[in-house]
């Protein structure tokens, strides 16, 4: 679905994990963007209904793109660039307040 332009100039490579998968990046890619070039299409499941939701506006305006970051739930994957070890998980259900 997603396809990568083509490099200019030497890119530095950045391993991370999702899910407990390991996972490619760029140098520099948001965290929204690598995963949806790794062929990832959920990213959270909604407090409600646990429907399953992707990123939409790319900008930090939906939230839609919520995931859990080494251990940290509620970060916004559109506004964040990958970094060298990341253990990112599916954000499921609403945070606790406790």
């Amino acid at each position: 679905m997603f396809e990568r332009l083509t490099a200019q100039g030497k890119s530095v490579s950045v391993s991370f994990t999702f899910e407990g998968e390991a996972v490619e990046a760029r140098e520099g890619d948001t965290l929204a963007a690598a995963l949806l070039a790794a062929g990832v299409t959920s990213f959270r499941e909604t407090p409600v209904s646990g429907a399953a939701r992707a990123p939409y506006c790319m900008m930090g305006v939906c939230f839609d793109c919520l995931v859990e970051i080494d251990g940290v739930p509620n970060r916004q994957a559109c506004m964040l660039l990958v970094a060298e070890g990341m253990a990112v998980r599916i954000q499921r259900g609403a945070r606790g307040l406790g």
